[in-house]
């Protein structure tokens, strides 16, 4: 028994005993008893007593295994077909099927043996053996098909039984292997689908965006296959399906059995069952491929978030570095731009941290689930944005003080200055007389009017306004500049002391005296270094009753003083330039040394990007030859004028030529830019700029040479302020000509060296003497009227470039470069040769036109200047061209 309920568990299929089922010793052929029973039909099959047991038990056992437990619970019905055989055989099939039958019997019909011998033998054996056959169910013999059909209808029963069911031995096996080929299609599926499903849930999400990407295609590759096997699986049990009911498709009267239904509903299941597995992936797919592109999406934020964080410090520790209020109105200027700068440079990462947060918000609105993570970062990104915007009005906000602080004093020193030379302009032979004393009192009284304008407020608002920024260096100035103003003040009111006696009409001559030492006013006055000056600067003038050798003694003191006042002054402005310049070429000395030199480092070498391999003159341009001149020669010449304040104008006439260098490098400046523009991101520059510590990027420093020959002219303007009809004045004016006549002759060279289609060379023209956009008509006695008569009347924009043999006409255009700021080029159009040209200097109608004409009027061109000045200019230039051209003729 053990053994049979062994057997019986086993899980048999149809492909493990192929064999023994095509011998067809017993058939389940799809029919059932009245009440739905089974029937398990055993043919005449001659070897039936040679079939091994083991063989017969596995086909008895499949075959019961097959109807459903509904039908198999009923019982089954055997019978057994042995009309041509012998009562032996009937004996031997009932023996075995009763020692190894594993289903539950209901009946069994034997058709005995057709023979009249075998037939009687059958009889008396069935009475004398029942017993022996150990089976608890009737067993009913039959004499023909047609006794059976008394029992079993006719439709139930196959043709070889006299019935009408349809049976294919080969296509019921072949129906079988299908189907359980099909169940183990569909568990073997369910069991990758769960597999995959494990592996999936167990799957540790990566920590970065290649290894999450890598992973997502993996999946998603892996996710595709299984679907494609699920198709295939669907495909399968749909074919086998279509081939179940095949009979009932092909004709309307067909039925199927009762086991062909059951093989359509296991089918129907399966399906139904891929069905539902197919749905829970599904399901189980899309929540972790969100999951996944969720993680990608994450860690796509973590990165660009790190990236955009590391420029966001960076940024943070620059501005923090930016400590420095100014102690001087050019330098807050200087800082301003600067400021400005850093400003500019940070709206682009402000404004990829400001989407990086709005992102990071989208994320948590989508039910990211890595909230956590993600909403921190984007109150970070939002907090530095607003520390960086904050800061920055803060820093605005206090060199906005600054300079309004040094303007003041600025302003407060400059009417000291003024003040002081007022009171030395006044000569004192002119105020001897009661009409000079009255006018010179006049101007003093006018100057007065501006103090309140100039001058500080007391000490205690004064710092009180500018407390935040008040440095113990800004107090001292701001003491000292106090000081000045109360001495400047004091030295007015004595003065007006004594221009209105002189004022004052005398009724008695007044006989001069000698003034006695003890007669000199005395005060009680905290100051130090200018009691004595300021007491003898009330008598400046001479008290009346004083002699001429008072007054000739005072005049030399108050000449001293406005001398020594005018030095400090000047030497103020030198230090100003000798400190400017030395901070100057230090800034080139860092320029070559950690730039330039480094582009020749070869552990740095890697880091250049392509398109400055070999550039670098054209990054840098004559630079070192500048930094050279400057760093032997020019701040040592200036050094030396600290004491000579008066050799300063010298040093700008003696370097004149030196001094054109910077024209090489003002016309090389365009090409250096569209460098920087292509290369100024590269790591190679960022690290440069870490190892000097420089605030501000190379670009900045490159723009210091442009910068700093403006500034010469400035400071050359300041001392000449400062020393107005004195010993050196026109020495200065030259040297500030000079300047000015470099400077000018850079910008020519910018604007000369973007002309364009000029075949020929613009270096053989001569000088370049003046350049200028007009408005310009045409008027030749060649072309069409019509031509001429719209020339009149339509003025043509020209760029003019006026050389001592040529004069050029071009056409100004203007083009963006990759959103940064325009760059104007200039097309050739037209040329003169000064050799051949006359001039009309007037035009009727318009004092802003002149003519310049050629070959005897029959080329005239009408040209307007934008001011009568600039037309004057061009006129003087033009006429100088043309007599020095006459008298080479001469």
């Amino acid at each position: 028994t053990d053994e049979i309920m062994q057997q019986e568990i086993r899980p048999l299929v149809a492909v493990d005993i192929i064999e023994q089922l095509h011998r067809q010793f017993a058939i389940l052929s799809g029919g059932r008893g009245k009440d739905g029973a089974p029937i398990i039909t055993f043919p005449e099959f001659a070897g039936f007593s040679e079939i091994p047991d083991d063989d017969f038990l596995n086909v008895v056992t499949y075959l019961t295994s097959i109807p459903s437990l509904e039908a198999a619970s009923i019982g089954f019905i055997i019978i057994i077909d042995r009309r041509r055989d012998k009562w032996s055989a009937v004996k031997a099939s009932l023996t075995r099927i009763a020692g190894a039958f594993p289903g539950n019997l209901q009946l069994v019909f034997v058709l005995r043996p057709s023979r009249f011998i075998q037939r009687a033998i059958a009889d008396i054996g069935i009475k004398l053996y029942r017993d022996d056959f150990k089976m608890k169910v009737p067993i009913i013999m039959l004499n023909s098909v047609s006794d059976l059909h008394g029992y079993i209808d006719k439709s139930q029963l196959t043709r070889e039984l006299g019935g009408t069911l349809e049976y294919g031995h080969s296509q019921w096996i072949h129906h079988r292997t299908a189907i359980e080929n099909f169940a183990m299609t569909v568990k073997t599926t369910a069991q990758m689908l769960q597999t995959f499903g494990t592996d999936l849930a167990e799957t540790e999400l990566p920590n970065d965006v290649q290894c999450t990407e890598e992973l997502l295609s993996s999946h998603t590759d892996h996710h595709g296959k299984l679907k494609d096997e699920l198709k295939l699986a669907v495909k399968q049990g749909a074919t086998l399906l279509t081939c179940i009911r095949e009979p009932v498709t092909r004709s309307a009267n067909s039925k199927l059995s009762p086991d062909e239904l059951e093989n359509v509903a296991t089918v129907e299941r399966l399906l139904a069952q891929l069905d539902e597995t197919e749905k829970a992936f599904d399901q189980f797919w899309t929540k972790h491929h969100l999951k996944l592109e969720q993680c990608l999406q994450l860690r796509h934020f973590e990165h660009d978030f790190r990236e955009i964080k590391l420029t966001l410090d960076n940024l943070m520790e620059t501005q923090a570095g930016f400590t420095d209020i100014g102690d001087s109105v050019t330098r807050v200027e200087n800082l301003l731009k600067e400021q400005k700068h850093l400003e500019e440079k940070g709206q682009a990462p402000l404004e990829k941290a400001q989407s990086l947060a709005l992102h990071g918000e989208q994320l948590i609105q989508n039910n990211h689930y890595a909230v956590d993570s993600i909403r921190p970062k984007c109150v970070e990104l939002r907090r530095i944005c607003d520390d960086f915007t904050n800061e920055t009005k803060k820093k605005y906000d206090i060199l906005g003080k600054s300079l309004e602080l040094h303007k003041q004093l600025d302003k407060a020193s400059q009417w000291c200055e003024a003040g002081i030379y007022l009171l030395a302009s006044q000569a004192v032979d002119k105020c001897q007389s009661q009409e000079g004393a009255e006018t010179a009192l006049v101007e003093i009284e006018k100057f007065l009017v501006t103090a309140k304008e100039h001058q500080l407020s007391n000490l205690k608002e004064f710092y009180n306004q500018f407390d935040m920024i008040l440095t113990p260096e800004i107090k001292a100035n701001a003491q000292r500049i106090v000081q000045k103003l109360e001495d400047v003040q004091e030295m007015f009111d004595k003065r007006q002391v004594s221009l209105k006696k002189l004022a004052a009409k005398q009724t008695r001559p007044v006989q001069p005296v000698a003034p006695h030492p003890e007669s000199s006013p005395k005060r009680a006055s905290p100051k130090i270094t200018r009691p004595a000056v300021v007491e003898n600067l009330g008598q400046f003038c001479g008290a009346p009753g004083r002699g001429p050798a008072a007054q000739n003694g005072n005049h030399a003191l108050v000449q001293g003083l406005i001398e020594k006042c005018i030095s400090e002054s000047q030497g103020h402005i030198i230090n100003e330039l000798i400190e400017t310049e030395r901070v100057y070429v230090e800034e080139l000395q860092s320029i070559i040394e950690g730039y330039a030199s480094e582009m020749d480092n070869p552990s740095l070498v890697h880091l250049i990007p392509s398109a400055l391999q070999n550039k670098k003159e054209i990054l840098f341009g004559n630079l070192p030859e500048i930094y050279d001149f400057h760093n032997r020669i020019f701040l040592k010449e200036i050094e030396n004028c600290i004491e000579n304040p008066e050799l300063l104008a010298r040093c700008f006439l003696k370097r004149k030529e030196d001094l054109q260098i910077y024209e090489k490098y003002c016309q090389n400046k365009p090409r250096s830019e569209a460098l920087w523009r292509q290369c100024g991101d590269s790591i190679f520059f960022q690290e440069c700029q870490r190892k000097l510590d420089h605030k501000l990027s190379l670009d900045a420093y490159l723009l210091k040479p442009v910068q700093r020959i403006t500034k010469y002219q400035l400071l050359l303007k300041e001392m000449l302020k400062c020393s107005k009809n004195s010993e050196g004045t026109a020495e200065l004016e030259e040297a500030l000509a000079t300047v000015l006549d470099i400077i000018k002759s850079v910008n020519d060279s910018m604007h000369q060296i973007a002309i364009t289609g000029y075949e020929g060379d613009v270096s053989e023209l001569g000088k370049l003497l003046m350049q200028g956009s007009f408005n310009v008509w045409t008027d030749h006695k060649k072309g069409h009227n019509k031509v001429k008569d719209l020339a009149r009347f339509k003025p043509m924009q020209r760029h003019l470039f006026l050389y001592t043999k040529m004069l050029l006409f071009c056409k100004k255009r203007e083009e963006n470069t990759d959103g940064h700021e325009k760059t104007a080029s200039y097309s050739f159009k037209n040329s003169l040769k000064m050799s051949t040209v006359g001039i009309t200097e007037n035009v009727k109608g318009d004092n802003k036109k002149f003519e310049i004409w050629y070959n005897g009027r029959e080329e005239v061109y009408i040209i307007q200047a934008s001011s009568v000045e600039l037309k004057n200019t061009w006129i003087s230039e033009i006429r100088k061209v043309l007599t020095g051209q006459l008298e080479a003729c001469r």
